[in-house]
């Protein structure tokens, strides 16, 4: 490295770090904790996972059939097609125009957990909302919007912060063993400084697909996608498929749950998918369905690129595209990718593990940039006010 360019580096990874430090802090903890998002929730609230009776499960199509006949005011939105055993039946809803307003109902929920048995409701709350109630918690944490902007930039920073730091954690080839070790015997600075260096280090391949993946997860369409689409084409998804967001035709009448999930099954058998119909999306502002092929629980993609999605146009039925784990483009499949690396799922249950590593050593590693930041910042203001003490003290003596 040229000797004028490690000032400039070290510069800029100061000020980078300082800038991101909080948020990685804040996110390297929360991600430890999301790594575990369905069995905390289940853990905090039982009665939105887990069944108060254990008779047979109704039919899935037959409990939204159900929730919609009593309560009017809300729609279905994504279903679940099958139970765990012993789990309730999950489903999102959204409100429905009130006529007399002009303007969605105030529900005050869009989650319902229903006795797959009795159909009875067991719990209901609004996914996403800013609380800290317990039965808000999980999903407050990971889906607050304005988070997920600021995120999604301080994961731009982060990448190339990330960068720079490798580089700075070899001023020397010669001493590059260095850079592994930790002065553990030596304690306090020393030891600080290790971790954040030394800790960068051995870790830092996953630091950087972490900092990759957190821009994906955060800014994908605004962002990676963009990017991405100018080295390889991409498939359209479904918030970008021209065929599923035109306006319909005056008077359409969308199909119904029962019509698309028949031209699934077709559809999906005709495109070697081997799991059934496990969920159903109704996106009612782009007039689309959406349906996922998987097995009762196992709606995140536990292993691997995660589940298939078969996508409709909601008035006239046609299949509109398609995202199928390890098809289509290079592009297609590296933002396939993006989810189950940045979970861990990618490789089941050690992944997940591995994230939450790694979020606690995010938190580790901005507190020790910051603790160094703070120590050396004081040693420079000591510095400059030492020649204006000596001056004030030879004035005083003389």
């Amino acid at each position: 490295m040229a000797a004028g360019m490690r000032p400039l580096l070290v510069c800029l990874h100061r000020w980078l770090g300082v800038a991101t430090a909080l948020f990685l802090f804040v996110s390297g903890l929360t991600g430890a904790i999301i790594a575990w998002d369905h069995e905390l929730d289940a853990m905090l609230n039982p009665s939105l996972f887990y069944a108060h009776t254990d008779g047979a499960a109704l039919p899935s199509l037959e409990l939204a059939r159900r929730v919609e006949a009593a309560d009017p005011r809300v729609e279905v939105t994504y279903l679940p097609l099958g139970v765990e055993p012993g789990h309730t039946q999950q489903m999102m809803v959204q409100p429905r125009t009130d006529p007399a307003t002009g303007q969605p109902y105030a529900i005050g929920f869009n989650q319902l957990a229903l006795d797959p048995a009795t159909g009875e409701i067991q719990a209901r709350r609004e996914w996403g909302a800013v609380s800290l109630a317990r039965i808000d918690l999980l999903p407050f944490i990971g889906g607050f919007d304005l988070g997920t902007w600021l995120l999604g930039i301080a994961g731009i920073v982060w990448f190339f912060d990330s960068a720079i730091a490798l580089v700075l954690s070899f001023p020397s080839v010669k001493a590059w063993r260095k850079s592994f070790a930790f002065r553990v015997q030596r304690g306090g600075y020393a030891l600080t400084f290790d971790l954040h260096r030394s800790g960068g280090v051995w870790i830092w391949g996953l630091l950087l697909m972490m900092a990759l993946t957190s821009i994906s997860m955060n800014l994908g369409e605004p962002a990676m996608r963009p990017i991405v689409s100018t080295l390889s084409k991409l498939a359209p998804t479904m918030l970008t498929n021209p065929e599923l967001a035109r306006s319909a035709e005056a008077g359409a009448v969308p199909l119904t749950r029962e019509q698309v999930l028949v031209k699934a099954v077709v559809d999906g058998k005709a495109h070697g998918i081997a799991e059934a119909p496990g969920a159903l999306f109704y996106a009612a502002p782009l007039h689309g369905y959406a349906v996922g092929f998987f097995a009762p629980g196992h709606d995140h993609g536990d292993v691997g690129l995660g589940n298939a999605w078969l996508y409709y146009n909601a008035n006239t039925g046609e299949l509109a595209g398609s995202n199928i784990p390890g098809r289509g483009s290079a592009g297609d499949i590296f933002m396939q990718a993006q989810f189950p690396l940045h979970s861990g799922r990618i490789i089941g249950l050690p992944g997940r593990i591995l994230i939450s590593v790694v979020g606690v050593a995010v938190a580790v590693l901005s507190a020790t940039g910051l603790m160094i930041w703070l120590r050396k910042r004081s040693a420079r203001r000591r510095a400059a006010a030492a020649p204006v003490r000596a001056a004030r003290q030879g004035s005083i003596t003389s």
